[in-house]
């Protein structure tokens, strides 16, 4: 059973968290191409907004784009620029322990912020509330596999990563047994990690696909009535 749910998630699962990724957001753009937004609440609550954003989206683009890079550059080009294992570990834990540390104090902020304040709450829906909680768990638990590398700082246990992900990727075969025994912290890491991809479609992470300027060629229009009376009922709406 073991084998079978490690293979399941580690081996099937990204398949399908990537694949819905991907053509959910193609569809939800297609379709729904007004919802594709952030969905900024800055006018009902600014400053605790603007340090708690900053933070968080600071942290976590140096989390993503170590873990891109990290986990996706094959090992031989690591080994040919002469850098080794124990230094990337080592790089990783000290860059992505000080990111994830301001990721979530910038989440904590935000995820206060948007619970505590009555009007914020009223106007967010499910997802919004779900996706801050499923990125904050994500963050503890990232913080949380720091404790755990120390005990490897040869690099050894992260290659294992590496490979897995690699693979993904690539498409290769058997590419759950690479993270077999691994620590289940570390499992339950990227577990979480490929939900939240899962997810991405339906939430208000989305926008991170887009450049602002590219709102200007979306097809429609965006019908807006000014409020009336009932004496100005036979006068066009502006």
């Amino acid at each position: 059973m073991a084998e079978y749910l490690n293979n399941f998630f580690f081996g099937i699962y990204p398949y399908i968290a990537l694949a819905t990724l991907a053509l959910g957001s193609i569809i939800r753009y297609d379709r729904e191409p007004y919802t594709w937004r952030s969905g900024s609440s800055q006018l009902l609550r600014r400053k605790q907004l603007v340090m708690g954003s900053l933070l968080f989206h600071l942290g976590v683009l140096i989390i993503f784009f170590g873990h891109l890079v990290g986990l996706l550059t094959p090992l031989w080009v690591f080994d040919a620029m002469g850098i080794s294992h124990g230094f990337k570990q080592t790089g990783a834990i000290i860059v992505g322990g000080v990111a994830g540390v301001a990721a979530l104090i910038g989440a904590t902020m935000l995820l206060h912020r948007r619970m505590a304040d009555k009007r914020i709450r009223a106007t967010s829906s499910f997802w919004d509330i779900a996706i801050m909680l499923l990125l904050y768990a994500q963050l503890l638990l990232g913080l949380a596999t720091i404790t755990v590398s120390m005990q490897h700082l040869d690099g050894h246990e992260m290659t294992k990563f590496m490979s897995w992900a690699f693979g993904v990727f690539t498409f290769q075969p058997d590419v759950a047994h690479h993270v077999a025994d691994v620590h289940p912290i570390f499992k339950a890491h990227i577990f979480l990690g490929l939900t939240i991809f899962l997810v991405f479609p339906f939430t208000r992470l989305v926008h991170m696909f887009s450049a602002p300027v590219r709102y200007m060629w979306r097809p429609g229009y965006q019908v807006v009535r000014s409020k009336r009376g009932p004496s100005d009922s036979n006068s066009p709406a502006e």
